[in-house]
């Protein structure tokens, strides 16, 4: 799936009943030539489903159909949209007979169809037909919540879809996931994936190039889900990417090094989990950042009395897991920097590294741990680990591809927050 999700030409299916062209219409023009000729008019051509007559309603629930009778012309295009902009997907036969609508359309709604028709010498024709839908048969409503907030983002921001109900039914995914549309600037692949039922992830191929603009909308408002449900309207969202920051600590090495824009900026030594308490390896996206922040032990299971508890406010603090996984100024293991790892799963640095970094990353800003003897990094539920799950296996959490939907149903979305040292 195309980051950019390309918009399909609207093809609804009315089922066009086309009379027959009358032998004596030709389109030439004066030259003689009939593909130099403005278009006819093509509505004895073709025939339409929907009602056109002013105050009948057409059922946005039956398929949008333009068929072309006769043997001396077809139907070469189709394009259907609603007074929103939205636009209907459909099918044409290869001979030209027929077109048909392959999406549903939105109840309570405006559309403007354009059919596109030539004769058996090539010359076109062409008819633009309006029609109204009736209003949804049910007052309840899938809404959607498009995050993070609008702003500006590191290349690793995944875009996210709350949903305030769940949605189990494959088909119904199908249709849900093709009215949640993610457009950027410039234009990259990528694929939405269902963590669950209620929840719904973004995140192109590669990370985003720097400075992309992405712009996230629904177009479900008043189209059919299910027999009780119809798509509520959402607000839009807009984001910018800033520049390509990328830290990489290795945890053997005992060294954070900064890139930015694929040019390393600084190194820095650093100290992270020791055994029993090691870092996650794998790639992790900035969170959030905190100049202070309370840690106490006993929020990661370590009793008090403990020779591991501890309970002490930490300064420059990136979060990078919900599980309490932080980049932060460690100033008591200055002496273990760059040497020992002694932390209890963070990565601590001096008070002047650790304050440098918080200054120059932001919220979607990529922190990458290599060499750690820790567990890999969840994909979902402890931040955005997504970037972690190969691509090929990520497409197929796509309600349209052939995967199911959807891999993880058992994910728990629910987000602790305690934190480590």
């Amino acid at each position: 799936m195309s980051t950019t999700t390309p918009r399909t030409r609207a093809v609804f299916s009315f089922t066009l009943l086309v009379a027959a062209l009358g032998s004596g219409v030709t389109a030439c023009s004066s030259g003689g030539n009939p593909l130099a000729a403005d278009p006819y008019d093509a509505a004895d051509q073709i025939s339409f489903s929907a009602p056109t007559d002013p105050g009948k309603k057409a059922d946005p629930d039956k398929p949008l159909v333009v068929t072309a009778e006769g043997s001396d012309g077809r139907i070469t295009d189709v394009t259907a949209v609603d007074s929103k902009g939205r636009h209907v997907s459909g099918e044409l036969a290869a001979d030209g007979s027929r077109w048909h609508s392959t999406s549903p359309l939105a109840a309570d709604a405006h559309y403007t169809v354009s059919v596109s028709t030539e004769d058996d010498d090539g010359a076109p024709g062409r008819k633009v037909l309006t029609f109204d839908t009736s209003k949804p048969t049910s007052q309840k409503r899938l809404n959607v919540t498009f995050g993070p907030q609008a702003g500006t983002y590191g290349v690793g921001q995944p875009i996210t879809a709350d949903l305030d109900q769940p949605v189990h039914d494959k088909a119904q995914r199908v249709i849900v996931e093709r009215g949640l549309q993610v457009n950027s600037t410039p234009s990259v692949q990528g694929s939405w994936y269902w963590v669950d039922d209620k929840h719904l992830h973004y995140r192109p191929k590669d990370y985003w190039p720097a400075h992309t603009t992405i712009e996230v909308h629904s177009n479900l408002e008043n189209i059919r889900i299910s027999d009780r449900m119809y798509g509520g309207a959402t607000k839009p969202l807009t984001l910018t990417i800033g520049d390509r920051i990328v830290a990489v600590t290795d945890a053997a090495a005992h060294q954070l090094t900064y890139y930015k824009n694929d040019e390393k900026v600084k190194q820095m030594p650093v100290t992270t989990g020791k055994p029993g308490f090691d870092t996650r390896n794998g790639i992790k996206v900035v969170l959030a950042k905190q100049s202070s922040v309370r840690m106490k032990s006993s929020t990661v299971g370590i009793a008090a009395g403990s020779s591991d508890s501890y309970d002490l406010t930490v300064y420059w603090a990136t979060r990078v897991t919900w599980s309490g996984e932080y980049v932060h100024a460690a100033p008591w293991s200055v002496g273990s920097q760059g040497v020992a790892n002694v932390s209890h799963g963070c990565t601590g640095m001096s008070n002047a590294n650790a304050q440098w970094f918080f200054n120059n990353v932001h919220e979607g800003d990529i922190v990458q741990v290599v060499n750690s003897k820790g567990d890999p990094m969840e994909v979902f539920n402890n931040g955005f680990g997504d970037w972690n799950m190969p691509w090929t296996k990520w497409v197929l959490g796509s309600a349209l591809s052939s995967g199911n939907g959807g891999t993880s149903p058992q994910t728990d979305t629910t987000r602790l927050r305690p934190q480590t040292l």
